[in-house]
């Protein structure tokens, strides 16, 4: 069954189509420059009752180089049945379309990063009939975007940055600078890239950090993350008799949220979170207050430094 972390690996390179154009410098490659990028139907099955089907197909055009094919492949573990599939495939592009096929994994894990990018060949030692080498994407070779500014410049690329970094220490630095980059962009642009971050975030609790983060820093988007998490804290609210009428419930429920992404973020950090830091977190109701301590509690080096400011 197709989980949502795949489908976001592979999924964020059809909303962008240029986003693999953009990766040369990252992956050290002169990958073209594409002038056009086409989504391929992604249907690999043959005539017998065999299916076989890529992630995601694109052909990219350059005026200068060409075109070429893009198949891309999401990875969640090591299968050693994957390398005579990805061969299968190139081969019967290559066939089908008569282009150069580019093959290129998605990683979240080192482990499965380093077994993907070997290569491995068809044939005897001594004969390598057919090798495949897939470029990889994974948590070794993506930047790690800690800088709001510089998530900004590229939404898809620091999405495509989270997502392979769901395992990180420093997965929290890299929500924050997402969901702060977000503020800025209109609605239509920032829904896709909750959802993708969302789904591509497998690794509790990575994805409940930024459940949380949408909530409190994009409570004004109407995404379908953001709706279904503001239902729960308005539950939450409901449920200890703290909301009085819709916006009171609201309002708690989303300080609830702020309140626990504070000491989640404190507590993945390794930090020692003292009965006293505690209570004056969960016992704070203001949102700007929480917002600033949410912020600090990323690089704090301790959890009472979040409340220097005070």
């Amino acid at each position: 069954m197709v989980n949502p972390p795949h489908e976001a690996m592979h999924h964020i390179f059809r909303h962008d189509l240029h986003l693999f154009s953009r990766l040369k410098d990252v992956l050290g490659l002169p990958l073209p420059d594409a002038v056009e990028a086409v989504v391929l139907p992604n249907d690999l099955t043959e005539t017998r009752p065999v299916e076989r089907r890529v992630d995601t197909l694109l052909r990219l055009d350059s005026a200068r180089d060409g075109s070429l094919l893009l198949a891309i492949e999401a990875q969640g573990r090591k299968d050693p049945s994957k390398p005579a599939s990805w061969a299968y495939y190139v081969s019967y592009l290559w066939t089908k379309y008569g282009l150069p096929t580019v093959l290129l994994v998605v990683c979240q894990d080192r482990a499965t990063a380093e077994w993907a990018g070997l290569p491995v060949s068809s044939g005897p030692a001594y004969m390598p009939t057919l090798s495949v080498r897939p470029i990889v994407v994974g948590p070794h070779n993506m930047p790690v975007i800690t800088d709001p500014a510089k998530a900004a410049e590229d939404l898809a690329l620091a999405t495509l940055s989270a997502v392979t970094h769901a395992g990180d220490p420093d997965i929290g630095a890299i929500l924050k600078a997402l969901s702060t980059a977000l503020r800025d962009v209109p609605e239509n642009v920032a829904d896709p890239i909750i959802e993708f971050t969302a789904q591509g975030l497998s690794k509790r609790p990575a994805q409940d950090l930024w459940r949380t983060l949408v909530a409190v820093d994009l409570s004004f988007y109407k995404s379908y993350l953001a709706e279904e998490i503001r239902d729960e804290g308005r539950a939450e609210g409901k449920a200890q008799g703290k909301a009085e009428g819709k916006a009171e419930g609201k309002a708690e429920g989303r300080a609830q949220a702020s309140a626990d992404a504070i000491l989640l973020v404190l507590e993945q950090r390794g930090l020692d979170v003292s009965d006293d830091v505690r209570a004056r977190v969960t016992g704070c109701d203001d949102p700007e207050t929480l917002r600033g301590w949410l912020a600090r509690a990323v690089t704090a080096a301790s959890a009472e430094e979040i409340f220097a400011a005070e």
